[in-house]
């Protein structure tokens, strides 16, 4: 399998700007700048991109490991907030909220740290990750 998301980038770095796309259409020529990266103008942003691209590989790595253990989450809600500094992504905080019927917060916690450690993104982001959670 393979996935393709492009970008085309025209001018200086300040003064420049450039758009975002992705092959499925979802999201095509989304705006991106210097301002929308560094000084919080309106688009989009790499980083943004791939803290919901964390969030959402770790919600469907954790929904697999649930299931294996024979647990059927009925929600959850996963924000990761990533940190760039000095040029480099950081750390990839997640902070999710679950429900997850007949789990005990020990087999939770187990889980949770397994699909922490071994969703793709995690596994490919040279970061720290963290994890707090909400368990309902």
């Amino acid at each position: 399998m393979k996935r393709k998301g492009s970008a085309v980038w025209n001018g200086s770095l300040k003064e420049g700007k450039g758009t975002v796309s992705l092959e499925s259409g979802v999201l095509k020529d989304a705006q991106y700048s210097f301002k929308t990266r560094f000084e919080n103008g309106k688009g989009t942003n790499p980083e943004e991109l791939v803290s919901a691209a964390h969030a959402g590989c770790f919600s469907m790595q954790l929904s697999a490991f649930l299931t294996e253990d024979g647990f059927e989450p009925t929600s959850l809600e996963t924000t990761s907030e990533i940190t760039f500094e000095d040029g480099e992504i950081t750390k990839s905080h997640l902070i999710l909220n679950a429900d997850v019927p007949g789990i005990d917060k020990d087999k939770f916690d187990k889980i949770a740290n397994k699909a922490k450690e071994n969703c793709p993104l995690s596994k490919l982001l040279n970061a720290e990750i963290t994890l707090e959670y909400d368990l309902k």
